[in-house]
């Protein structure tokens, strides 16, 4: 749509302003943040738009509106949604063969669930190949404790980096600063770079790629601005 306002700005109160009136989520609540950093954050995504607004330009601004309105509700129910990665997680299901493959992945896989066995005090069951190996219980239990500690903006942070990168443990590094977000990228996709340097690179590919890299730093950051 049109851009309707002059100047975006957030105030005292971490509410953000279009020309001194609050903006509304899409569900018309009040589109205000718990921290100042995040607040001039959004701020500056409102501020940045042209003569129409694009959404897509907002990453920020829809992590918010996520928070407010899709998980305020009922945070426990999309908190299990999340914390069910923790039943399949990519770090658990390693190549076989080629041996080359297999040790890039444990290279890059096994020092974050080594950091989650001494964080949570967990084990893992790991395979090779794809078809499903049921974890502990213990463990899952334990995953699911550590993501629904989380408030509404933590798991809305928190959404894209799982969901994109299929990684739980990998997100709960990321968000706990165990690890940096481009280690953290490097490691869910090992696999697509692996494939990239066997066949080169595909256009189409890589563009969808270089999307979802966008938006798991945008989760990132939106975690990052939070404290």
């Amino acid at each position: 749509m049109r851009c309707f306002y002059r100047e975006a700005r957030a105030d005292a109160e971490g509410r953000v302003l279009l020309d001194g009136r609050p903006a509304k989520t899409p569900g018309r609540a009040p589109l205000a943040l718990p921290t100042p950093a995040l607040a001039e954050a959004v701020a500056e995504e409102w501020a940045a738009q042209g003569e129409t607004i694009d959404p897509r330009s907002m990453p920020l601004t829809g992590l918010a509106n996520a928070a407010i309105d899709r998980i305020t509700p009922d945070p426990s129910a999309f908190a299990g949604d999340l914390a069910a990665y923790g039943e399949s997680d990519l770090l658990y299901y390693r190549a076989d063969r080629p041996a080359a493959l297999a040790a890039r992945q444990a290279g890059a896989w096994d020092p974050l669930l080594d950091w989650a066995r001494r964080r949570y005090d967990i084990d893992f069951v790991i395979t090779a190949g794809v078809i499903h190996r049921p974890q502990p219980a213990a463990t899952l239990e334990r995953l699911r404790a550590a993501v629904g500690a989380r408030d509404p903006f933590a798991l809305a942070g928190l959404h894209p980096l799982v969901t994109i990168g299929g990684s739980l443990v990998a997100a709960l590094a990321l968000a706990e600063g165990a690890i940096g977000v481009d280690a953290a990228w490097a490691a869910v996709t090992v696999d697509e770079a692996w494939q990239t340097e066997q066949w080169g690179e595909d256009a189409e590919a890589a563009r969808a790629l270089s999307a979802r890299r966008a938006d798991f730093g945008a989760g990132a950051r939106f975690l990052s601005l939070l404290s």
